[in-house]
């Protein structure tokens, strides 16, 4: 039997984060490089991409940056021929656009958040995931939202609140189809997260009521502890997982 600590290490595998140069993304590339797995961080931001990664190799972490639009199916395609052997893939490439009440909400809206949240996904599982089945094994981990399970107030945001809970049932329809042939997909579902993206909430004491009154721990997330569960789920500590929605919003879904 493998030691238990040694199931959480990645050696001699390579894995790739999109929407890596920041926020959680960052958070994930280091904690994936540091259980030992080589990372390709991606952003479509690619000079910040490769800020972050050079940042990332000063601490001793093996890290390649590279440009990737998810939202183009043939840009995801092509990286992924480019990279065919990666074992793990960490969809994190998400945006939000929030106070868009539903009855005046512009197509703009609507598409530019279902286009990178679940359709650019989507593109990334189906590119790498058909390699991943052709070599029998491979982990993927999206990046949900606690937001696929509750109606968060007081912003209107039906359109991320459904791609997020897409993103949950597309998890476990992958999970479904795929885990008999050694592909593993799980989803973290996190709750506010203290990134640079959040930083407004400290200047809305209405914002400030809900978001972090609502949370029994009485707090934002941060990246690290994200990443931790992802590390986890992408790693064989969690072999046994396949098609699970891991919330890790600080109690908040609980009231």
């Amino acid at each position: 039997m493998t030691p238990y600590l040694d199931r959480f290490r990645l050696a001699g595998q390579t894995a790739l984060v999109t929407g890596g140069a920041r926020g959680i993304g960052l958070a994930t590339c280091e904690a994936l490089a540091e259980a030992g797995a080589a990372v390709i961080l991606t952003d479509r931001d690619l000079a910040t991409a490769e800020a972050s990664a050079e940042a990332l190799r000063a601490k001793g972490h093996d890290v390649t940056a590279a440009g990737l639009e998810v939202t183009s199916s043939a840009a995801v395609e092509a990286l992924a021929a480019r990279y065919p052997q990666i074992d793990v893939l960490v969809n994190n490439a998400g945006i939000a656009r929030s106070n868009e009440p539903a009855e005046t909400m512009s197509d703009d809206v609507w598409s530019s958040v279902i286009d990178i949240n679940l359709n650019g996904l989507f593109w990334c599982c189906r590119a790498f995931g058909a390699r991943m089945l052709q070599r029998g094994s491979g982990s993927i981990v999206n990046v949900g939202s606690m937001s696929g399970f509750i109606v968060n107030r007081p912003q209107e945001q039906a359109q991320y609140n459904a791609s997020k809970a897409a993103v949950h049932q597309l998890t476990r329809s992958l999970a479904a189809e795929w885990a008999a042939r050694g592909v593993r997909v799980n989803a973290v579902a996190p709750t506010y997260i203290a990134t640079e993206m959040n930083n407004y909430v400290y200047d809305d004491p209405e914002l400030m009521r809900h978001w972090v009154g609502g949370t029994p721990q009485n707090r934002m997330g941060r990246p690290d502890e994200v990443a931790a569960v992802i590390l986890f789920l992408a790693s064989e500590a969690a072999s046994l997982m396949t098609g699970s929605i891991v919330l890790a919003d600080g109690g908040y879904t609980c009231w």
